[in-house]
């Protein structure tokens, strides 16, 4: 079960670079149910999520670089490249921060995993975090993914074109 909020953010942390980070590229082949295949370094994967926002099923299998390529190929809508970065925080937790890039650029995310549903529920996030969108469906990477739809609001103007879910 993946529990997770997403935000954007208000400013970027000093030193970003201190960070662990890597390039991440991702393809849907599906996305009711969600169903992506993901290169993030050296590592591949193919990953199945059910319906949700705060709280889904997700379940990861490891792939070849081979199969990787078959089915990134076979990806509908566009690829989504984005640099992550995993920023600690306290209580063990990870923000781990996405700059987006190609026809996404400018977008800047934040995801934050949680053991359980009360610890996602009492987190109080950082100051450098912007709105949270957790229950905002059009900062999913699968519908990001649809050229078809319309972007959500990002940038500098994001904040106050956020819609109330």
């Amino acid at each position: 079960m993946e529990i997770e909020r997403k935000f954007l953010v208000k400013h970027l942390p000093e030193n970003l670079e201190q960070y662990p980070h890597a390039c991440l590229e991702q393809g849907y082949l599906c996305t009711a149910p969600v169903v992506r295949a993901r290169k993030e370094g050296d590592r591949f994967v193919l990953t199945y999520k059910g319906k949700g926002l705060l709280e889904r099923e997700e379940y990861n299998l490891p792939l070849t670089e081979e199969a990787y390529r078959h089915l990134i190929a076979k990806a509908d809508g566009r690829i989504i490249t984005k640099v992550r970065y995993r920023i600690p925080l306290p209580d063990g937790l990870t923000a781990e921060l996405d700059l987006f890039a190609g026809d996404l650029s400018g977008l800047t995310v934040i995801e934050v995993e949680f053991p359980d549903r009360a610890r996602a529920l009492s987190f109080v996030p950082p100051e450098w975090f912007g709105a949270d969108v957790t229950m905002d469906g059009r900062y999913q990477n699968s519908r990001l993914s649809d050229p078809s739809l319309p972007l959500p609001p990002f940038g500098p103007a994001a904040e106050k074109n956020i819609l109330t879910p």
